[in-house]
């Protein structure tokens, strides 16, 4: 009787769920944040600057914002954070979630002082938008910390 040999099942690892480093206390992610956070301000307001020599404010804050926003997710994913894995587009779709209410809280800022002062200038525009982004900022710290990059309970093995 002949029989017919199996072959072993193909064994494929899902990637790791999120890595985080054990070591990184609040007051350590706090500063790793805020730097990060000078880079990415750089980054919009730069943007900001030059884009609005030719566009529009809204045009010019929304383009700007995204591009700030990816440099600071991935920044802050990997540096803040510690989280390595496979979750990264993940957490660049929750980042965009944050993004809109940066985007409402900046484009907001803009639209009060396009009613109150109709001719004010770039660097105006530019004090607006730090404002706006100050505030934001808490909220997305918070939302890093507690929703995008939160290790889950009890999963010690994801810890790097």
């Amino acid at each position: 009787m002949r029989t017919m040999a199996t072959e072993p099942a193909l064994a494929v690892a899902a990637p790791p769920a999120v890595t985080g480093d054990a070591q990184i206390g609040l007051a350590s992610q706090l500063g790793r944040f805020a730097v990060v956070g000078a880079v990415s301000t750089v980054v919009h307001l730069g943007l900001f600057a030059l884009l609005h020599l030719a566009w529009p404010s809204q045009v010019a804050n929304v383009a700007a914002l995204v591009v700030a926003t990816v440099v600071n997710t991935a920044l802050n994913r990997r540096w803040t954070f510690r989280v390595t894995g496979g979750r990264a587009w993940r957490q660049h779709a929750q980042g965009f979630v944050v993004f809109l209410l940066t985007w409402g809280a900046t484009s907001g800022g803009l639209a009060l002082l396009d009613l109150g002062w109709p001719t004010a200038g770039t660097p105006i525009k530019l004090l607006a938008l730090v404002a706006a982004t100050g505030i934001s900022t808490v909220v997305r710290f918070v939302a890093m910390r507690a929703w995008i990059f939160r290790i889950p309970a009890g999963d010690a093995s994801s810890l790097g």
